[in-house]
């Protein structure tokens, strides 16, 4: 039987809808749902493949503790029992939550609930912390409220785009495609990009201005005093509907006397910021699109607000087409800044600072005793649990031994912490290996309840598959353990529907128009109309059901007078400042097909070929004086850290800088994680971390010998000084290499794959050594060792892996150490939609004249899905027209 369900993409903030199609309950493909108004359609990489990555292999299935298998009530006893003896001893600020953007809305508020109207402590965090603290800091300081006031269609309608710290085109596919076909409809438009690096997202830009790292606070003041000499500035909207202006532009005059000055600060040549100014000036229709480039610093929410005091100088807000927007990082960041997922928040976009928030939310859950002030942030709370304050965590959805700033002080932290409980959807993480205790989770095809992306709107997400074994859903397990600990009639919800329906009936409790976020109106859903839930945007009208647009049309807002606040901004630097020891500056980011710490994304193997390894950009000057080269290994050591990973040159980086990527772990790749080397510097005001800004030192990583393993079944533990797990079809590579020459590799091979099976070892000029191991006459493994990163193509090596029986051209192919017939090889992928090569493109390009991504999708279909491969397809075509002219 054939079925479509209708649901939420669980990636990034976008929020996609996701056509799910079923034949007999098994789940056989997807598609962008064309009514969903975050994508109409549309669809990235990483989401076409979601049916590629819910197999079961690798899912925790059972409730464990200390190792060993238990059934449900035992573990959650474990953790009721543990959790209610430290409250007992050390009291309730000795335990805390660590929770995620992964959580569904419902997950989140009962956490939320527990925490801190129940056990009576604000010490829940979540790894938003880690990407939208600082956003959030600057619509509260100054709209009075975490309130985005734009939505998608206003990138489609202005007439100014100014990305700032925001590789869309890789972070935010589908959002970036809508303004690609905006920019195409309306070729006047003009997009303004502000990153150190040439990205991606460049591809579409009318201006890039590569600006000093960590500088975007004075490129803004700069801006708004620009606008002030100019007379660019609305004085009658700053008269009617703000407050501060005298003192932020008194601020930013004294910053930046000057377009020079702007120039010095930021590394911007003049001609550039001015004419950066001059559009800005120009276009009433401006959209200011930033993410984690602005918002990963030690002054991030500063950052925040010398963008907004732009717009709001300009009154370029709560119309269509303009205004601040920042774009969350996770698929329900939002959600859980709805229900007080941050330690200094409340719930239902209430905090503790609020008269009678803490009175009227305990009043409403009827709480035996609210948390009367704020909790800990994200890297104070792994401090506490460093120095033994907490003494008893409760970790969900997400992986901290990997993303957080300082992550080796991370585990160790765990590692010593008296309770550790993680709940997860996947055995083995580099977090669950500290867990005393685990809890298997249920994952995107088996959750239901609701998710809300960048843009407000709030989504379903809709479960069709049955969860793996034991696994039971995040609401369920927090409200077992909330029974346990006395709290039963307060959680003693039959399905998220009912959790739904009371976190509507808060956001609308003794509000009248006094808070932003208000979705009273669903509160009286029944289940079935809940299941029928449509895409809506808050706040919702109580008297139509109809969510908005946009906010703030009025001019009004959520502060004290009712005026939008402006921000006196002080520029700061990064806190890392570079030094003999580490002269270089290390930022950090997303690559375009992985998310996060890869648990999901890496077992689509479509999904590796893009990019297979941890790897270093640097520029070729910077190579060039660090002795390291393209395609070798390098390392990289931080205060704290080192990481290694392959050397790409690219002049697209900045002199100086490094740019490693966020999402490698334990599982996947030796010392490739990022978060040890980024020190714990933080924002003052949101408690972000600078992940974007470390400085550290490069060097070439000794190799001895270099290698490539590839087997049908994983292997592990591995011990080689570097090696990645790249999955593939029908199999797993491995990439090694190793600082001490290896006396015997045929019993080096046997421990490492397997003594038993028939072996075929080879030792000769091709390599120090290759093998093949058999088993009934199939190849259950290939090793190739060489003095140097040049070894056999992995496709034929794949192809050995893939076949039933090695026929003679293949015996005769591993014993000359390379296929015995010329074999296609299309090169590294470029569209991991469609499987096409940066060979068949070149191909493509030299035989058949094609030069547009155009051609080249209708010739090989590259581009003509999620557009993610367009910016690469036009590099290919731009280098061999270069050669071809030359």
């Amino acid at each position: 039987m054939h079925e479509t369900v209708k649901t939420t993409c669980p990636y990034c903030g976008v929020g996609c809808g996701v056509d799910a199609h079923l034949d007999d309950g098994r789940l056989v493909g997807v598609a962008g749902s064309q009514d969903h108004p975050a994508n109409l359609g549309r669809l990235c990489v990483k989401g076409s493949a979601l049916h590629e990555t819910v197999d079961p292999a690798g899912r925790m299935r059972v409730p464990q503790v200390d190792g060993v298998a238990v059934d449900w009530d035992t573990a959650l006893d474990t953790v009721a029992d543990g959790f209610r003896r430290v409250i007992d001893e050390h009291g309730p600020d000795a335990v805390a939550m660590y929770v995620s953007g992964q959580l569904l809305t419902e997950d989140y508020y009962v956490a939320n609930k527990l925490m801190k109207g129940f056990i009576g402590t604000a010490n829940i965090d979540t790894n938003s912390r880690l990407c939208m603290a600082s956003a959030v800091v600057g619509y509260k300081r100054a709209f009075g409220t975490d309130t985005v006031p734009t939505c998608y269609e206003d990138i489609e309608c202005a007439d100014l785009v100014v990305l700032v710290g925001s590789n869309a085109a890789w972070t935010h596919p589908v959002t970036y495609q809508r303004l690609v076909a905006a920019k195409r409809a309306r070729p006047e438009m003009r997009v303004v990009v502000i990153d150190p690096r040439r990205t991606a997202t460049c591809d579409i830009a009318d201006l890039h201005l590569a600006i000093a790292p960590g500088s975007d606070a004075f490129l803004f003041n700069g801006l708004l005093a620009n606008l002030s000499e100019r007379d660019a500035i609305d004085a009658a909207y700053i008269e009617a509907h703000t407050e501060g202006f005298d003192q932020a532009i008194a601020r930013a005059h004294r910053e930046a006397p000057d377009i020079e000055a702007v120039a010095r600060s930021t590394g911007v040549t003049v001609d550039e910021l001015q004419t950066f100014f001059d559009w800005f000036a120009d276009h009433e229709r401006t959209v200011t699109v930033y993410s984690q480039g602005v918002n990963q610093s030690t002054s991030g929410s500063d950052k925040s607000n010398a963008i907004i005091n732009c717009h709001l100088a300009t009154g370029r807000i709560g119309a269509p087409g303009m205004g601040p927007f920042s774009i969350t990082g996770q698929p329900n960041a939002m959600g859980g800044r709805e229900v007080g997922g941050l330690a200094n928040q409340l719930a239902a976009h209430m905090d503790f600072e609020q008269p009678g928030a803490i009175e009227r939310v305990g009043r409403f859950w009827q709480s035996p005793g609210m948390a009367t002030s704020p909790g800990l942030k994200a890297t104070d709370l792994f401090e506490a649990v460093e120095s033994g304050q907490i003494k008893a965590i409760w970790i969900m959805a997400t992986n901290p031994v990997v993303s957080l700033p300082a992550s080796d002080r991370v585990r160790e932290a765990l590692q010593r912490c008296p309770l550790v409980v993680v709940s997860d959807c996947m055995q083995e993480t580099d977090t669950t290996a500290c867990a005393d205790v685990l809890l298997p989770a249920t994952s995107w095809a088996e959750k239901d309840g609701t998710v809300t992306n960048s843009e407000r709107c709030i989504s379903r997400q809709r479960g069709f598959i049955e969860p793996p074994g034991e696994a039971r859903h995040d609401w369920w397990t927090i409200c077992e353990v909330a029974r346990r600990l006395g709290f039963a009639e307060a959680f003693a919800y039959q399905g998220p529907t009912e959790i739904f329906r009371e976190h509507a009936a808060l956001s609308g409790y003794e509000n009248d128009g006094s808070r932003d976020f208000d979705i009273a109106a669903l509160a009286g859903l029944s289940d079935a109309e809940y299941d029928r839930l449509a895409p809506v945007r808050w706040p919702i009208d109580p008297a139509t059901g109809r969510g908005r647009q946009r906010l703030f049309e009025d001019g009004r807002f959520f502060t004290p007078s009712g005026r939008a606040r402006f921000v006196a901004i002080t520029s700061t630097a990064p806190a890392s400042t570079i030094s003999a020891e580490r002269p270089l500056v290390m930022n950090t980011g997303r690559i375009r097909d992985q998310w996060h710490t890869m648990t999901r994304t890496a077992k689509a193997a479509r999904l590796m070929q893009h990019i297979d390894e941890p790897f270093v950009e640097i520029h070729p000057d910077d190579a060039d004086r660090h002795g390291l080269a393209e395609g070798r290994l390098a390392e990289v050591i931080g205060e704290h850290g080192r990481y290694v990973g392959r050397v790409r040159l690219t002049r697209a980086q900045a002199p100086g800088a490094l740019f490693v990527p966020m999402h490698w772990n334990a599982q996947y790749s030796h010392s490739a994680r990022v978060g040890a080397l980024i020190p714990t510097h933080v924002d003052p005001h949101s408690g972000q971390p600078e992940s974007k800004h470390a400085t550290v030192a490069i060097r070439p990583f000794a190799a001895n010998w270099f290698a490539t393993l590839l087997s049908r079944e994983p292997i592990a533990p591995l011990t080689a000084d570097y090696w990645a797990r790249i999955p593939i079809d029908g199999g797993t590579r491995y990439e090694i290499a190793g600082r001490e020459a290896v006396g015997d590799w045929t019993q080096w091979a046997r421990d490492v794959i397997g003594a038993d099976g028939e072996w075929q070892t080879y030792e000769d000029s091709a390599g120090p050594f290759r093998a093949a191991r058999l088993v009934d006459g199939r190849v259950t493994a290939v090793l190739f060792v060489a003095a140097d990163p040049e070894l056999p193509s992995r496709e034929w090596l794949a192809d050995l892996i893939r076949s039933e029986a090695l026929s003679l051209t293949q015996r005769l192919g591993l014993l000359a150490g390379r296929p015995a017939e010329a074999m296609p090889d299309t090169g590294p992928i470029v569209c991991s939609c469609f499987q096409v090569g940066e060979t068949s493109v070149l191909e493509a390009i030299d035989a058949d004249g094609l030069d547009t991504p155009e051609a080249l999708g209708k010739a090989l279909r590259c581009g003509t899905n999620c557009g993610s491969c367009i910016p690469e397809l036009k590099q290919l075509i731009a280098q061999r027209l270069t050669e071809t002219s030359t």
